[in-house]
């Protein structure tokens, strides 16, 4: 039975925070920030601006440090009391932040906002990067961890491309990856999703390909995808009960990933946040999905 479960690793430059040194922790006209979006919440954190913050959502949980803050709900399901509470000079978001109404209401208390839109690509972490250090008034460093960030995936995904120079895209590792949707049956990525994108650096592809974005998936679909390996995140995998509940799901036990029982789980944050961890988590997931000897690895670096 091979199960891979993966921590939320520190990455290739664990947040760059001793490099940074906390840039402007003793600027008193430093703006106090709320960050309603996990992978936010790590750029401040890797920028040095950590004691800027004074609220953070629920999406925040990496690094630890960063669920001893004020919370202020799911980032889909604002308040705009709980955030204006913490008399906030700037709101750091992606454009999965909600409900517009209250994005409305924390704009009219004049409040700055920073919506960065979401793109699962390098190119668009180091987007979220320069624009958020931009509205924290660190571009020096916002360009500094952006060069890092781009050399060490560069580094991973050339070590990629190499092993796998002679392989053909159609016989490239099948995954399909599951998604928890409460007490139902999980829904499983289409493309234009994290887990596609996630995937696609890691070497191999993804299973479906029909459409876009999650939905449930049926027997007859799960059969007719006949995975390789099936991906979750580690609370969806906790949420059916473990391996043995993953294989009784419909259709999964006649796939090919259900007769070996290659099931693998991550951290959510670290896998699916596109956040200046990616490098690391790229690297992590390529070798999972590579190495069916590897029955577990967690830890940092």
């Amino acid at each position: 039975m091979k199960l891979v479960k993966l921590g939320a690793l520190c990455g290739l430059f664990a947040l760059s925070i001793a490099a940074t040194g906390n840039i402007q922790a003793e600027d008193s006209k430093a703006p106090k920030v709320v960050s309603v979006a996990g992978s936010l919440t790590e750029i401040v954190y890797a920028l040095g601006a950590e004691k800027q913050l004074v609220g953070v959502d629920t999406t925040s949980l990496y690094p630890e440090a960063a669920t001893k803050l004020p919370q202020v709900g799911y980032q889909r399901a604002l308040s705009a009391e709980g955030i204006l509470s913490l008399n906030p000079d700037l709101v750091l978001a992606t454009d999965e932040a909600g409900p517009p109404p209250v994005l409305k209401q924390i704009e009219a208390a004049k409040v700055d906002m920073e919506i960065i839109p979401l793109d699962y690509s390098s190119e668009g972490v180091v987007n979220k990067i320069r624009i958020a250090a931009k509205a924290l008034g660190l571009e020096k460093q916002g360009e500094e961890l952006a060069e890092t960030f781009t050399k060490d995936l560069k580094a991973i995904q050339d070590e990629i491309a190499t092993s796998q120079a002679e392989q053909d895209d159609k016989k490239k590792l099948r995954v399909l990856f599951l998604l928890g949707a409460g007490k139902g049956s999980p829904m499983a990525a289409g493309t234009d999703t994290a887990a596609n994108a996630i995937i696609g650096l890691a070497g191999a592809r993804n299973a479906i390909t029909e459409y876009e974005g999650y939905k449930p998936i049926s027997t007859e679909a799960v059969v007719s995808a006949n995975p390789d390996i099936i991906l979750l995140t580690d609370r969806t995998l906790k949420g059916l009960d473990g391996i043995e509940g993953i294989l009784k799901l419909p259709g999964v036990s006649i796939t090919k990933a259900g007769k070996e029982k290659r099931i693998a789980a991550m951290d959510g944050l670290y896998m699916l946040g596109f956040t200046p961890r990616l490098p690391g988590a790229v690297r992590d997931l390529h070798k999972v999905l590579f190495s069916p000897e590897e029955t577990q690895q967690t830890g940092t670096e």
